[in-house]
């Protein structure tokens, strides 16, 4: 069998659904808030390590719109975790060349959060370095819902033409590539509603580290796991 070329060895965009916070925290004896402060320190670490190991996109699921069952004490954590840390490291990523954008609904986030996003992806639109999108409030249904009614009201309801490049322009990752890559930490297999248009032929590669506990070495071994796959975009391979 034919050995796949450098290119497929390597993810050009790599997504990571951010799970086991709570209990990371709870195997601690403490509250659930203080694993998802962990998890930020985890987030700086992978952000950092990939952009060591040569990527040049990744996407982290944050906050989904199924989180919104939670306690609102949890909620409002997650709020605050989110606007601390862009803020935080607003001026040294930007000055790494990081473009930060955040996909997902606005709707129901508060004023203040609404416009510190606005203000991080306005001020690093211009890097094209690295890629860091954050999906806060997303979920993959309410994605494909929300474009497709953008698609119908440009479209003066006739869809009719519209073809799967066309609909891709209406997502709210238009201007981003495909996932080659999903990793998902904690253990669990399954998607959870995240990117499920974009993830149609992503390598999914689950890992039993619980976030907080996510470092560069959970991130090589997930690259050097997805080098010895085999992709064939449903064809077979010569």
């Amino acid at each position: 069998m034919a050995q796949p070329d450098a290119a497929d060895r390597s993810p050009r965009h790599v997504t990571i659904i951010m799970d086991g916070n709570g209990r990371w925290a709870a195997a601690r004896g403490k509250p659930r808030a203080f694993g998802h402060q962990a998890g930020v320190e985890a987030v700086r670490e992978t952000v950092r390590a990939a952009g060591d190991l040569g990527l040049t996109h990744l996407t982290l699921f944050s906050f989904s719109t199924e989180n919104w069952r939670r306690p609102r004490a949890e909620i409002d954590t997650l709020f605050d975790l989110l606007r601390r840390f862009v803020t935080a490291d607003l001026e040294r990523l930007h000055g790494e060349g990081v473009r930060i954008r955040v996909i997902g609904r606005r709707q129901g986030l508060t004023p203040d959060l609404i416009k510190t996003i606005e203000r991080v992806e306005a001020r690093t639109r211009g890097n094209t370095r690295f890629h860091l999108t954050i999906a806060f409030n997303y979920g993959g249904r309410d994605e494909l819902v929300r474009a497709a009614a953008r698609a119908a009201a440009d479209r003066g309801g006739d869809v009719s033409a519209l073809t799967e490049a066309d609909f891709e322009q209406y997502l709210d990752t238009a201007d981003l590539p495909d996932p080659d890559l999903v990793i998902r930490t904690s253990g669990e297999r399954r998607l959870s509603n995240f990117l499920l248009w974009q993830t149609a032929y992503a390598e999914l590669i689950f890992m039993d580290v619980l976030w907080p506990d996510f470092g560069e070495e959970h991130l090589r071994a997930a690259l050097d796991e997805f080098a010895r796959r085999e992709r064939r975009f449903g064809a077979v391979r010569a």
